[in-house]
């Protein structure tokens, strides 16, 4: 055998070896592995190599050796799983950085951290100002928690007692110009009503890049044209003109009739008709 060719199969091998030990190990992100887990993955992409261009060794020493370090993030896991002391050791413990606006500076130095790098990570939370922050703390991931202080956090609609439309979760039902079944059949919709959309929008499929209904049934589009502009959906705003202007004409009627009966009639539906609008404010204009 060729041993360019010994070298692909070793490669490929290799590859496919890794790919199978990663998923015993469990996905994260690079910034969320712990020291264990980092040194290990460099451990193992190194045997790998080795495995792949060393043609005279052994293939399965090097299997054996990729396993045995596979195997040792899998069970400090559950070793930390069961001891806190042991989490604490092998993971760390998180770092105050800044209590009460004030910036602990011997805890800086603890992370070997400047004062650029703190002010960077709080950039990167949109803080730009440190007197802003309650509390900040350096997770053992390296991400920097941020609190900020009670008068400097956004305000909430149940701070201001507002109803709002609860979060949903909208459902891609147009990619790269093809349509998604399976999406589609969640939102509840299938490919005519898609192409009726598509119909009132003066939109070509092929021409959507990406289009997500929501559970109010309005259609977004984005195309692969730019300089196309696709209409915001109009259906839930024009729903509650429709709504206002049924309630302003029976406050009409009721000064319009001479009838007190009437009257009376016009302005109980006229205020049963504002609260049903009240009521619908938050999921019909968002």
């Amino acid at each position: 055998m060729p041993d360019w060719f010994n070298i692909l199969l070793r490669s490929l091998g290799a590859l496919a070896y890794l790919f199978i030990l990663t998923k015993i190990i469990g996905k994260r992100q690079i910034k969320q592995l712990s020291l264990i887990e980092y040194i290990v993955g460099i451990t193992i992409g190194s045997i790998a190599a080795f495995m792949a261009t060393e043609i005279d060794g052994p293939i399965v020493h090097s299997l054996i050796a990729m396993g045995v370090f596979a195997i040792v993030p899998v069970l400090m896991e559950w070793l930390t799983l069961k001891s806190k002391v042991l989490r604490d050791f092998f993971e760390g413990k998180s770092t105050v950085l800044i209590k009460e606006g004030k910036i602990l500076e011997d805890n800086l130095k603890k992370e070997r951290l400047t004062a650029e790098d703190l002010l960077e990570q709080l950039r990167i939370k949109n803080v730009f100002r440190v007197a802003d922050v309650e509390f900040a703390l350096m997770e053992t991931n390296g991400e920097l928690s941020v609190l900020l202080k009670s008068e400097n956090q956004p305000v909430t609609p149940q701070q201001l007692e507002l109803t709002v439309s609860p979060a949903e979760e909208n459902q891609v039902v147009i990619m790269d110009g093809v349509i998604m079944d399976e999406p589609l059949a969640t939102a509840g919709y299938n490919r005519r009503w898609v192409r009726t959309q598509l119909q009132k929008a003066g939109v070509a499929l092929e021409n959507v890049f990406l289009g997500q209904v929501d559970k109010g049934g309005e259609l977004y589009l984005d195309l692969y044209d730019d300089k196309i502009q696709v209409p915001a959906p109009q259906a839930m705003k024009l729903t509650f003109a429709t709504l206002k202007k049924c309630q302003a004409d029976l406050e009409l009627f009721a000064l319009a009739t001479k009838s007190e009966e009437a009257k009376q009639t016009y302005q109980r539906d006229a205020e049963q008709l504002q609260q049903v609008i009240d009521q619908l404010k938050p999921f019909l204009i968002r």
